[in-house]
């Protein structure tokens, strides 16, 4: 069964915002990052050969040995790099988006535990080549009788384990609460791993200059995190005294919840954008998910809406006023930033609704709407009164897409007869992956650049 509604009205005067804006992308901070990484990965290279002679390299097991130190000085240092892209710096966050930092996060990632891979067996091969004994028993060796090897062991295996925690068939069957708990331990790992090539690595022993500079590096990547992860928060936390005001089922199984503190418009948010949220109850308050708004701050109080899919989402409906929450952001480029065109497509499905709603009311009223809501059943369109009254302010256009999946099912044919050519419209989807795909792919096919796409995914 397919039912449908289309609201048109007369454009009316925008009312001024009552939140304080959210800040434009700097791109220039990624460009100048993007040299900065660059440049580092090149002294990394360099430090690997510095102060080595061909006498050296001719020895036996020179070669394996210094190409052991060039996979160890290279792993870790983009070990750190992924660190860097996760670390939430506010300007390169904004700029990229977290959903783009995570994927180049996940792109890295198999590299710095193939390098330390290779690191460990080289190094172990080069060693037993000059002293003469097996791999074997040259491992045991560095084991037993070597400063923080043992360590460096367990810092990697910990690698290993976030590795494999993170490869998409085991990252698709664990709870988002076991792989964060999981990923902690790569903290541990990078302080073991650097402990371990300050006391033995050869290049440092010998030349303070490169041990100094090394350690700059670490402290930058150190202070990155302190700052962003932990003393942010802290101070804005402290700010606004977030609390839980009250929680209510919009349709089964979606609850908003709504928020209230102090100097909540000071907070600069844009439409489309996502918190981490914290909710210290005895259950919740030790890991933190991502949520979006789904309404735009109005002092003294601000809104998320949640769908019961996991342990912790589940949990949102039994909050109880008055519950302290704990926030970090906001995150993510899903606003009315990215916007180039005069025309926006608004398309979204479940509780992906929930940014699309946020971003309907942040865009400038200059701009042509139109918003396709796609639900199984018409009960479950979350805000479906607030954003036919939003669309109708502007006169927009809106239409909703409401039956089982497999009686009604988003095509490019349907997409075409609702909004026509997309060669110059921005179009905005969230949802479910397989109805994200199914949208990016009817807007390429009707002429929409890639550039003028923009996505909201839920995944970790």
């Amino acid at each position: 069964m397919t039912s449908s509604r289309q609201v048109r009205a007369q454009r009316v005067s925008r009312v001024p915002a009552r939140h304080r804006p959210g800040h434009a992308p700097v791109p220039r901070v990624v460009n100048v990052l993007s040299v900065l990484a660059r440049v580092g990965l090149g002294i990394s290279i360099a430090m690997a050969f510095w102060g080595e002679s061909l006498a050296s390299l001719e020895a036996r097991g020179g070669w394996l040995t210094l190409g052991g130190r060039l996979a160890g000085l290279v792993g870790t240092y983009l070990m750190l790099v992924m660190v860097i892209l996760i670390s939430r710096i506010p300007w390169l966050e904004r700029s990229v988006g977290q959903d783009q930092l995570v994927r180049w996060h996940r792109r890295l990632g198999g590299w710095p535990i193939g390098l330390i891979a290779v690191h460990v067996l080289l190094i172990t091969w080069g060693y037993a080549q000059l002293t003469s004994v097996s791999l074997v028993r040259q491992f045991w060796t560095f084991l037993v009788h070597y400063p923080d090897v043992l360590d460096s062991a367990l810092a990697f295996s910990l690698l290993v384990m976030a590795g494999v925690s993170s490869a998409r068939i085991i990252r698709r069957r664990i709870k988002y609460e076991s792989w964060w708990v999981v990923h902690l331990y790569t903290y541990l790992a990078l302080g073991l791993a650097f402990f371990h090539q300050i006391r033995i690595g050869v290049m440092f022993l010998s030349h303070p200059l490169l041990r100094d500079l090394w350690i700059s590096v670490w402290v930058v990547a150190a202070v990155s995190v302190a700052s962003f992860r932990i003393a942010l928060p802290v101070i804005r936390n402290l700010r606004h005294q977030l609390r839980v005001s009250s929680v209510r089922e919009e349709t089964p199984g979606v609850y908003s919840v709504v928020v209230t503190g102090r100097q909540i418009a000071r907070l600069a948010v844009s439409g489309g954008q996502f918190f981490q949220w914290r909710f210290m109850t005895r259950e919740l308050w030790w890991h933190a998910h991502p949520y979006s708004l789904s309404a735009l701050p109005k002092a003294p109080s601000m809104r998320v809406t949640i769908k019961g899919l996991g342990d912790h989402s589940n949990a949102m409906a039994h909050l109880k006023p008055g519950t302290r929450v704990i926030i970090e952001g906001p995150y993510g480029t899903f606003t009315r930033h990215s916007v180039s065109a005069k025309r926006v497509l608004l398309v979204g499905a479940g509780v992906g609704v929930t940014p699309l709603r946020a971003l309907l009311e942040d865009l400038p009223h200059s701009i042509q709407v139109t918003v396709i809501i796609r639900a199984s059943e018409p009960d479950n369109v979350v805000h479906r009164q607030e954003i036919v009254d939003l669309v109708a302010k502007r006169g927009g256009k809106y239409q909703e897409l409401i039956g089982p999946r497999d009686h009604v099912r988003f095509s490019t044919k349907l997409l075409h007869g609702i909004v026509g050519d997309l060669r110059d419209v921005d179009v905005y989807v969230c949802g479910p992956d397989e109805f994200t795909e199914m949208v990016v792919t009817a807007a390429r096919q009707l002429g929409a650049p890639p550039e003028l796409i923009h996505r909201e995914t839920f995944a970790f």
